[in-house]
């Protein structure tokens, strides 16, 4: 079942603006946070030299400075732009509904996160292959299927079952949704689990719409 949005609503569930679990999901892994963290104290620094040898010799000088506090805060605001453009991914779509369905299957694959270079006992070179385990979910309602969820498998995922009701949200170039463009993050709300790759909903405000939207 489709339900689309009102005007106005589809702003109210996706911010434009980063919020505190998006900022989280968009820091990354340590490693990611480290190469912010590199790419901060390198570019600070440098520039920061640079507008010093520049601040009384020339006009570029105070540029120079302001782009060195720019590359310092780095850490903070990479983040920041990454979520705004995630978010605005689902934004610009004219279309948005919420859907309701179930569960119709389910399955785990791995995934290759990233590779590393490390040496064996013998010292020689190998690369190291970094795995995780994914879990997949089928959404389809009485149409038929819809689409696909997936994000990394945790302990509390083995709550999920076949037949589970399910609500995401819908988003389609096409106001008819002949044509589905991307599925938002997606709340099970018998278990009371929130699921996906990316949290892009304000949870509480979709829980809420939906109690009113579904009855």
């Amino acid at each position: 079942m489709l339900i689309p949005l009102r005007p106005g609503e589809l702003p109210r569930l996706i911010p434009a603006v980063a919020t505190g679990p998006q900022f989280n999901a968009c820091s990354g892994s340590p490693q990611k946070l480290l190469q912010r963290l590199f790419i901060s104290v390198i570019g600070g620094v440098i520039t920061l030299l640079i507008s010093q040898t520049l601040l009384f010799s020339n006009q570029a000088g105070p540029i120079f400075l302001v782009i060195g506090f720019v590359f310092l805060l780095y850490v903070l605001w990479g983040p920041i732009v990454e979520a705004g453009r995630k978010n605005a991914t689902l934004r610009r779509y004219p279309a948005a509904a919420i859907f309701e369905g179930e569960v119709a299957d389910y399955y785990t694959k791995e995934l290759v996160e990233g590779r590393q270079e490390t040496t064996d006992k013998q010292g020689r070179l190998e690369m190291v292959e970094n795995r995780r385990t994914w879990l997949c979910l089928e959404l389809e309602d009485e149409d038929g299927y819809l689409g696909s969820v997936r994000f990394p498998y945790d302990k509390k995922h083995k709550l999920i079952r076949r037949g589970m009701v399910v609500r995401c949200l819908v988003l389609s170039e096409r106001k008819d949704f002949s044509r589905i463009g991307a599925l938002s993050d997606a709340w099970l709300p018998q278990p009371k689990l929130w699921v996906g790759e990316y949290p892009y909903l304000l949870r509480p405000a979709f829980e809420e719409l939906c109690l009113k939207r579904l009855r």
